[in-house]
């Protein structure tokens, strides 16, 4: 390419098989926010050290890092400042969501807002430091709206959180 080519360089795309690991969260009170992810979500407390918790779901070493090292009886970020806009846990299943739906109102956890998104269904809420949480589960692919040109279709519609909840009444 010569010093008058203009055209932009295009690096090659990252590889489909990459995943993103974990997400590590400042907190002010760790034990608040364990009550939280392990007691209101489910999750399992993996390890801990001064100040500091690792929880999972399953068998993995940790989904979520959680810390006081920086933030121990701090408050959250005023809005419009930049950080995590939400920590998005995928569910394997809409019955599994529909679980967590649950848990939510049983805990008297607010919704910010429930979503459909064509792809994928979505809660929306605050854990107790006021981080983002999305709680989702994706459709199968073959379910994806799509464009008639066969591009992905994604949209906003609310969601109908009495039918999400009728998961929990049908068969296993």
């Amino acid at each position: 390419m010569s010093a008058t080519d203009t055209a932009p360089l295009r690096p090659p795309a990252i590889d489909g098989g990459v995943k993103i690991g974990h997400v590590h969260l400042k907190v002010a009170d760790l034990d608040r926010a364990l009550g939280f992810y392990c007691g209101v979500l489910g999750f399992t407390q993996t390890t801990r050290y001064p100040g500091a918790a690792f929880i999972a779901a399953g068998d993995y070493h940790h989904h979520i890092g959680l810390n006081t090292w920086e933030s121990k009886g701090g408050s959250a970020p005023p809005p419009g400042t930049t950080g995590l806009f939400h920590t998005a846990i995928l569910y394997p299943t809409r019955r599994l969501l529909a679980d967590a739906l649950r848990r939510l109102i049983a805990a008297k956890i607010p919704l910010d807002g429930a979503s459909d998104h064509g792809v994928s269904e979505a809660l929306y809420l605050r854990d107790p430091d006021q981080n983002g949480v999305e709680l989702y589960w994706d459709r199968p692919k073959d379910q994806w709206p799509s464009n008639p040109d066969g591009s992905l279709k994604m949209f906003t519609h609310p969601l109908d959180l009495h039918n999400l909840l009728a998961e929990l009444d049908k068969e296993k």
